[in-house]
């Protein structure tokens, strides 16, 4: 149950995906898949790049969130003890203060120089600040694991072991001095590796340093120093291995998708195909089985494929039939000069004189059919190979003129009617004169004394009307009439090759010769192509 459930689902989803399945060039989806798989390291490594920024960015988020509270709390505990009374509340307007470091951008100064020795005093003031603020410091601090100075107007710092002496140098000390928070990116000359590829990062031997201004009664006071190491990219990720994983399996996935694609729609495709060409080349045809997501390329080649099986299939029932046409027309005047030979030889002394002279004609009859049917294959033989000159132009109205006149006479007369300007056809012209010649031939050989030949123009092409008043072709032979060896006049000699020649020499120049119904006599038409001007 659960099986057939899940395979009729399959196969919905197949039917679903054929459907609305864009049909693509091979080129495309390969250019495609492979510029995912060259761009998925340089994802890999501006993911990395990114999410690294993104740590660094947080850490100074955090940096500049303790620094604010505590500037604000060190404010506080500086001014007046005695509150004023709360005046009416004022409109503020909240927003996001904008990150100032990153990695790609941000310039990483040398580590900070040790504070420097000095003669100058603390200031009063900071100094009161540092000491009602230090349980605020060291709390944070255990929690925050950064480092929290506090320095008076002058620089001097007023805790931790540099205390009573100078940073006053420090370029993000000077800022915060004049009013102005800022973050600078140092190294950190006491990092230690802890992991083999902390080489990987490039923040993991950077420390943050964030500046701020105590103010009080809008006057600086004193600074805050606080600083500390961005989160480690490997603990990061660590941290986020949920995500990171997901993304990882979410590329897999993709991945298997894509050479499942691939698959269907070209790979499984040509296998078919190559088991049909074997196929096929073992005498037996099978079918190819059409992909369900198609390819421009595979669908073309599937088309080409069966195509050429037909034409292989036609042409190999051509010569079974030709083969065994041309064993049945050899056969009997073979047997007929065979069995005259044997006689000849048995009883030629016992034989006339009249008998003799009626068997060896009738072997040099034999043998003059044998040679015509050979030239006659000859024939077919070129006009079935023939390939057509491009260039190749003959003006149709000389030439119609020129076999009328051959062919013409008392007991045949040819009638022409063409239009004034008669086109020029792009056939050659020996191949035409030949096809005209034979169509002719034919209709006088059974008796019509009169053909007629007219010439229009329709769609590009030369339509010649032949039309004769003889006893026409009776109705079961019209559909053999091209078909090779077929004669109804094997008695005077014909072969039955005459109109295949024709034809095959017609079709090497793309023109065609068919018969059409006819009251009276036989009705042959050739469409021929006009020459580019």
């Amino acid at each position: 149950m659960l099986r057939d459930g899940v395979a009729r689902m399959t196969s919905a989803i197949k039917a679903w995906i054929a459907r609305y399945w864009p049909v693509l060039r091979l080129r495309t989806i390969l250019l495609g898949t492979l510029l995912f798989v060259a761009a998925l390291p340089g994802f890999g490594a501006i993911f990395l790049r990114v999410y690294e920024n993104a740590l660094v960015r947080r850490t100074e988020a955090e940096l500049v969130a303790q620094g604010a509270a505590l500037a604000a709390s060190a404010a506080v505990v500086a001014s007046d003890p005695v509150a004023p009374e709360p005046g009416p509340s004022e409109a503020v307007r909240y927003h996001d203060r904008m990150t100032e470091v990153d990695l790609r951008a941000s310039p990483v100064l040398p580590a900070r120089p040790p504070a420097s020795q000095t003669r100058d005093r603390p200031d009063g003031l900071a100094v009161g600040i540092a000491r009602r603020m230090m349980p605020a410091f060291q709390e944070t601090k255990l929690t925050t694991l950064s480092s929290i100075l506090i320095l008076d107007r002058q620089g001097l710092v007023l805790n931790g072991r540099e205390g009573g002496r100078s940073l006053a140098d420090l370029p993000e000390i000077k800022a915060a001095l004049a009013g102005k928070a800022v973050t600078v990116l140092r190294r950190n000359e006491g990092y230690i590796a802890p992991y083999p590829l902390t080489w990987l990062s490039r923040a993991g031997n950077i420390r943050l340093h964030h500046a701020r201004p105590i103010r009080v009664d809008g006057k600086v006071v004193a600074a805050l120093l606080l600083s500390r190491s961005p989160r480690a990219l490997f603990l990061g990720l660590y941290e986020d291995r949920g995500k990171i994983m997901l993304g990882v399996v979410s590329i897999f996935l993709l991945l298997l998708v894509l050479s499942a694609i691939l698959s269907r729609a070209i790979v499984r495709p040509i296998e078919g195909l190559s088991r049909a060409t074997r196929s096929l080349a073992s005498g037996r045809r099978i079918a190819p089985r059409h992909p369900s997501l198609q390819v421009v390329e595979i669908r073309t080649l599937f088309e080409d494929f069966e195509q050429m099986a037909d034409s292989i299939e036609k042409r190999s029932r051509y010569l079974r039939d030709f083969a065994s046409s041309v064993s049945h027309e050899f056969k009997t005047p073979l047997a007929a000069i065979s069995g005259a030979i044997e006689l000849l030889q048995d009883h030629g002394m016992d034989m006339t004189s009249a008998d003799r002279t009626r068997f060896l004609a009738n072997m040099a009859a034999d043998a003059e059919r044998l040679s015509r049917l050979v030239r006659r294959l000859m024939e077919l033989a070129r006009a079935d190979v023939l390939m057509g000159e491009q260039d190749a132009s003959v003006e149709a109205g000389p030439l119609l003129a020129a076999v009328a006149d051959a062919l013409g006479g008392r007991e045949f007369t040819i009638a022409l009617a063409l239009p004034e300007q008669a086109p020029i056809l792009a056939i050659d012209p020996d191949a035409l004169e030949a096809v005209l010649m034979t169509l002719a031939d034919n209709a006088r050989q059974a008796g019509a004394t009169r053909m007629r030949i007219g010439l229009t123009i329709q769609d590009g092409f030369a339509c010649l009307d032949l039309v004769d008043d003889g006893p026409g072709i009776p109705e079961g032979d019209r559909g053999k009439i091209f078909d090779p060896f077929f004669t109804s006049k094997r008695e005077q000699g014909g072969t039955g090759l005459g109109l295949a020649i024709a034809r095959s020499l017609l079709e090497a120049y793309r023109a065609d010769l068919s018969l059409l119904l006819s009251s009276q006599g036989a009705h042959f038409r050739l469409l021929c192509p006009l020459a580019s001007k």
